[in-house]
């Protein structure tokens, strides 16, 4: 049995109602009552955390109407229905629609017990699998944002994975824009910590009093932040802004969880953008504490071929929200990109790829004019790994197909027929960039 879920008692007796909720309250079960069908359906909805019983005959909407109101709202919620001896055909019936099992009145009072501890143990396994399943899509669908095929790329995507599963406290450091934020939340969602809460306080964002009610409280409403995080994840950002006292109060409050600790923190630092590190603003027992696991994020001048990707993602997104064409990217354009030194990253490149599409819809500019603006020479800009002329080649090709592609939906003849390709030269290059026309059907 389980304290967390509850047993509905829906019959239009009351003798009945209450002599049910008693026995199944001294059985160690939360049972709620109600006269009618309408009164159990104004509370119980999709995943509602319990199990039904209902009898059969009530005025108003009868035990078999509810059933099926039940089974439309959540068709694997345990249903248990209470039957005269005359109602049992219509019982049967009844299971075939959804419902659990049946007793026959006068039931022996343990038959109802084996009948809940049942009931309550299936409804406990499918709430836990819908949960699992939601969590295993959120932590997808997170991990689906962080684009790009580079080996920086792929390596952050395992430790991610990696270090998801693991309970040490983590520190994400990084250029500025370079989506530390969306890595805390990605290390949340595909750890075991997934159906808890995620609870992200900028430290930077209030002053010193605020800040300490907000993560350790009193606050007026609700929860602190270490209390509403307790179980899941506290994902402080900007923590070189945790003035010293504030330190020392989150040092003693990880020091009291433990091992391993209840609660985890991710802190998210800034500062290496600023010529300086997490070390230089922590004291030094809190730093090591709070990098018992580390994540450092690539910047996006060294990603290669991904800078396009991103940008041919961006402007297709803004494009369709404009209601608008997407830009076409020349080759010159492509290897200015490459060779842009993005101070700002990912934040940078969907700024530039927005008003890409926005100058494009009004027939003008250029991508150079957008990164100069920027304040960046695209003249004499070049990547600090400063990459050979056959990789800047390559990446624009693999972007020209992949466009190409996506504009013609896969067909390889209006492909070929655009690109003045032969069918095996583009055949080879699309194997070549590891491009497949099943993907753009």
């Amino acid at each position: 049995m389980s304290r967390t879920l509850k047993i509905a008692v829906v019959d239009d007796e009351p003798d009945m109602r209450e002599s049910i909720s008693q026995w199944l309250a001294l059985s160690g079960f939360d049972a709620e009552t109600y006269a009618s069908a309408d009164d159990a359906l104004k509370v119980i909805g999709n995943d509602w955390p319990g199990v039904v019983i209902s009898d059969m005959r009530m005025p108003g909407m009868d035990g078999m109407a509810f059933l099926k109101r039940l089974m439309g709202i959540d068709s694997g919620l345990p249903v248990i229905m209470i039957t005269g001896h005359g109602d049992v055909p219509m019982a049967v019936e009844a299971m075939r629609i959804g419902a659990m099992d049946f007793m026959e009145k006068p039931f022996n009072p343990e038959r109802l017990t084996e009948l809940v501890k049942k009931a309550t143990q299936a409804r406990r396994m499918t709430l836990d699998n819908r949960a699992l399943r939601r969590d295993l899509s959120e932590g997808q669908q997170v991990m689906s944002k962080l684009i790009g095929a580079s080996p920086v790329m792929d390596r952050l995507r395992e430790d991610i994975l990696d270090l998801g599963q693991a309970d040490g406290h983590v520190l994400i450091d990084g250029e500025t824009g370079t989506g530390k934020t969306l890595v805390a939340h990605a290390l949340h969602a595909v750890g075991p910590r997934a159906s808890k809460k995620f609870v992200p306080i900028s430290c930077a964002a209030y002053n010193d009093e605020v800040l300490a009610g907000k993560i350790f409280g009193p606050v007026e409403n609700g929860l602190p932040a270490v209390e509403e995080a307790r179980g899941g994840t506290l994902c402080l950002e900007d923590i070189e802004a945790l003035s010293d006292p504030l330190q020392a109060r989150l040092l003693a409050f990880i020091s009291d969880q433990g091992t391993p600790a209840e609660t985890r923190i991710i802190a998210i630092s800034n500062a290496r953008g600023e010529g300086r590190k997490a070390e230089d603003s922590l004291r030094p027992d809190l730093f090591y504490r709070l990098t018992a696991l580390k994540i450092t994020l690539p910047p996006l001048r060294s990603r290669g071929e991904d800078i396009l990707s991103l940008f041919n993602r961006m402007t297709e997104q803004f494009a369709e929200e404009y209601g608008c064409e997407p830009p076409q990217v020349t080759a010159q354009e492509a290897a200015q990109l490459l060779q842009a030194p993005w101070p700002g990253n990912v934040r940078q490149l969907i700024n530039v790829a927005e008003r890409a599409v926005l100058q494009n819809r009004r027939g003008s500019g250029s991508i150079a004019s957008l990164l100069m603006a920027d304040g960046e020479e695209t003249q004499q800009a070049t990547t600090t790994e400063g990459k050979p002329l056959k990789e800047y080649v390559e990446s624009f090709e693999k972007m020209l197909i992949d466009n190409t592609m996506r504009r013609h939906k896969g067909s390889i003849a209006a492909v070929m027929d655009e690109l003045c390709l032969p069918r095996r030269t583009l055949n080879e290059k699309m194997a070549k960039y590891g491009l497949s026309r099943g993907d753009y059907l």
